[in-house]
């Protein structure tokens, strides 16, 4: 290798095209919403005038929006792409010169996590290319279930054939349930010696697979499989999710050379992990899993490197350790990067996107543009970390960086067994009792969005971190197929992301200068999201309401004043319609997209809003909500046809047909008014007519679930009821 090649950087940034071309429409668009913040400031009703109230709130939604849209433009004003040379890394070091890599998934209930679900996510990691000898996966199960371990246990012996298979055939898609779902039909076109393997490793597989599922479905672990390992004796009946004993099983040991694949190759480490509980201690959700995580694999492997996963992400691209790697060990930028972001990807994602879980701008152009200021958000999943960044180290610029794992040079005096008892004392309750864990050291507690703040403390103690979108996604997970369980999700989020704005942990505080000003910004993109909600139901309501009472509140289409609002709303709408076809998304994707973000402002949104209001006031406490990986058949069938599913009676779901119904209302009065009333007045409500219209337009699937519809996954007559009966109370409201 050559001295030019040793020094070339193993990772480039290259800034987006067209940047200045936005900026110069950012400001037009600006210039715009000025202009309609000052006719509302001109034209304020006088006191005691009808429609003064209305045009106060409307005025306060449009400086929150125009705010806001300020604040999102830090996203859009910077945004760097990363590409990482591989080939280079792989020149440059040899596999005895590569750092250890420890990998965390996370699993928390067996009911609504499935133990396949689980183990699949779990092959698909150990199969990574990678030397097996520095590699280490661990699997957290919060739900403490023999099942999950029964299945870990499963997964460990059929992984001596399905690591060689994949290695051997050089197979791309490493989860088994993926990978033998999307290739059967390729059989006929290769190789006999090929094609009986995958026969007889699909055997395998589905063996496995009926093995676990009918142990869950009996309810209880066959004698024989017990009798051939100990450990199923920690689960007596004194044992519960909520309290139990710490677990930590070694089912393969890497330093182990006797523990090979059916080629005689070396198996990576795995090992199970069920930290203690107890009734009156605090567990901390998933950022006590991950602390419990870090210190059990300090204890084992201490790999300066790790990936943590959420248990329904498997991996897709078996080389993406090699492309993390390449920031990490870069010799000018390397030593400053704490984490290596990945976006959310989804492998059961629909064509059009009907819940609008891909968000694919969010992914390919915000989430970059952050990563932009070297602040990227640390988003959870698919994230890989420098140990000692994660641990609480400060940034220096003189420290030094050991990529050479020394512990297993340490353990291996220590047999497997005097191991897993270290480390059940790190996993154990009391451990972190006057430490700093989930304070200065690990995840951090408080939040039930562990991971946002964790990033931005880790960025405020001078590290860096980075956002790496690769063309081929580095792991898919599983998108909700449920409207419900989507709402229930972005409710936690946005909760969790508002009680860190409203903290001392809010980045214009906690960040100011230690992170450069347009991270704080980007930050507030998503922490803001409840707060944004308000004046989203201000638009949805307060001009649908006016218009039954004849108020107008917006300009004359005639007026030169009517051209700013226009102007800033339809250039915003094509720009986004833009944006998302330049990101992959189809018309139809964007048009749904926009559905939902109506549908989560006025629904999740508000509710986290609402929540977080009484958190500070010291009304409630912090939950925790889990939500499920498992629909039935009818409910995929509507997910797979695009078809939207309400199938409860959610208070969410009452509001969304309220809504929906005010404005239909509200619509059709409007255009009775304009057809059929010639008077010089209804000039001045075509504005108000257009606005229902569109948010009808965007509601057709709710009308179709509330009259037409007459499946499984359409509105309980509970949800029209009430919906009519707050209509006709809203319709009945004096003007305002």
């Amino acid at each position: 290798m050559g001295e030019e090649t040793l020094h070339l950087p193993l990772f480039e940034s290259k800034e987006a095209r067209g940047r200045n071309m936005y900026k110069l429409f950012a400001l037009t668009v600006l210039v715009g919403i000025c202009l309609i913040w000052l006719y509302r400031l001109i034209n304020m009703p006088s006191r005691g005038e009808t429609g003064r109230l209305a045009w106060m709130l409307l005025f306060l939604a449009e400086l929150s929006f125009g705010f806001y849209w300020i604040i999102t433009q830090s996203a859009r004003w910077h945004v760097i792409y990363q590409y990482p040379f591989k080939d280079r890394l792989s020149l440059r070091y040899n596999k005895e010169k590569l750092p250890g890599v420890d990998i965390f998934v996370c699993t928390a209930d067996p009911i609504m996590e499935p133990p396949t679900l689980v183990i699949n996510t779990v092959l698909s990691v150990m199969s990574y290319n990678y030397p097996p000898e520095n590699l280490s996966v661990y699997l957290s199960d919060d739900g403490a279930s023999q099942f999950t371990f029964y299945a870990l246990l499963e997964a460990s012996r059929f992984s001596r054939y399905w690591i060689p298979f994949c290695k051997r055939f050089s197979i791309e898609l490493r989860s088994p349930a993926a990978y033998f779902e999307h290739d059967a039909c390729n059989l006929n076109d290769t190789s006999e010696v090929f094609a009986q393997q995958w026969f007889d490793t699909k055997k395998l597989y589905e063996d496995m697979k009926t093995r676990i599922e009918a142990a869950i479905e009996s309810g209880s672990i066959p004698n024989e499989i017990k009798a051939q390992h100990k450990r199923f004796s920690e689960w007596n009946s004194k044992v519960t999710k909520q309290d139990h004993q710490s677990i930590v099983q070694i089912l393969i040991d890497g330093r182990n050379h006797n523990m090979t694949d059916v080629d005689g190759n070396r198996l990576p480490t795995l090992v199970y992990m069920s930290r203690e509980k107890k009734p009156n201690c605090p567990h901390n959700f998933k950022a006590g899993s991950m602390n419990s995580l870090i210190r059990v694999s300090s204890q084992i492997s201490n790999a300066p490197i790790i990936l943590n996963l959420d248990c329904d992400m498997y991996s897709n691209d078996p080389d993406a350790i090699q492309e993390a790697l390449c920031f990490f060990m870069d010799k000018n930028q390397g030593h400053k990067i704490a984490y290596v972001q990945h976006p959310h990807r989804y492998y059961n994602a629909t064509k059009n996107d009907i819940y609008g879980n891909a968000v694919r701008v969010t992914h390919d152009i915000e989430l970059a543009g952050i990563g932009g200021y070297g602040a990227a958000l640390y988003c959870g999943t698919g994230c890989f970390h420098r140990r000692e960044s994660l641990c609480g180290r400060k940034f220096s610029e003189d420290q030094t960086i050991e990529w050479t794992n020394d512990k297993e040079e340490k353990s291996t005096d220590k047999t497997a067994e005097e191991l897993e008892e270290a480390s059940e004392v790190v996993a154990n309750c009391s451990y972190e009792e006057g430490t700093q864990w989930g304070k200065q050291m690990g995840l951090m507690y408080g939040y039930p969005v562990e991971d946002i703040i964790t990033g931005l403390t880790i960025q405020c103690r001078g590290w860096k971190s980075v956002y790496y979108n690769p063309s081929k996604p580095a792991f898919l997970g599983l998108a909700p197929t449920i409207l419900d369980v989507a709402l229930v999700q972005h409710k936690r989020w946005s909760e969790g992301m508002f009680q860190i704005f409203l903290s001392k942990y809010c980045p214009f505080i906690y960040g100011h200068g230690k992170i450069k000003l347009g991270a704080q910004m980007g930050y507030c993109i998503y922490l803001l999201w409840p707060l944004v909600s308000v004046p989203t139901l201000t638009y949805v309501l307060v001009p649908s309401l006016s218009l039954l009472h004849g108020t107008p509140l917006f300009p004359k289409v005639s007026s030169l004043w009517f051209l700013p609002f226009a102007y800033v709303s339809i250039a915003k709408f094509a720009y986004s319609l833009a944006e998302a076809i330049s990101c992959g998304d189809t018309p139809k994707s964007w048009w749904n997209l926009q559905r939902m973000w109506m549908i989560r402002r006025t629904t999740s949104y508000f509710f986290a809003f609402i929540d977080v209001v009484s958190k500070q006031l010291g009304l409630s406490q912090t939950s925790f909500a889990l939500t499920t990986k498992v629909v039935e058949d009818d409910v995929q069938r509507r997910y797979e046809q695009e078809i939207m599913e309400f199938g409860n009676s959610s208070v969410m779901f009452t509001i969304t047909a309220t809504l929906a119904l005010l404005n239909l209302i509200s619509f059709i009065w409007g255009i009775k008014k304009l057809f059929m009333v010639a008077t010089l007045g209804v000039e001045n409500v075509v504005s108000q007519v257009i606005l229902c219209g569109l948010i009808v337009l965007v509601n057709v699937p709710v009308y179709e679930a509330l009259f037409f519809r007459r499946d499984k996954g359409s509105f309980p007559s509970s949800v029209l009821f009430r919906s009519v009966i707050l209509v006709s109370m809203a319709c009945l409201l004096p003007a305002f």
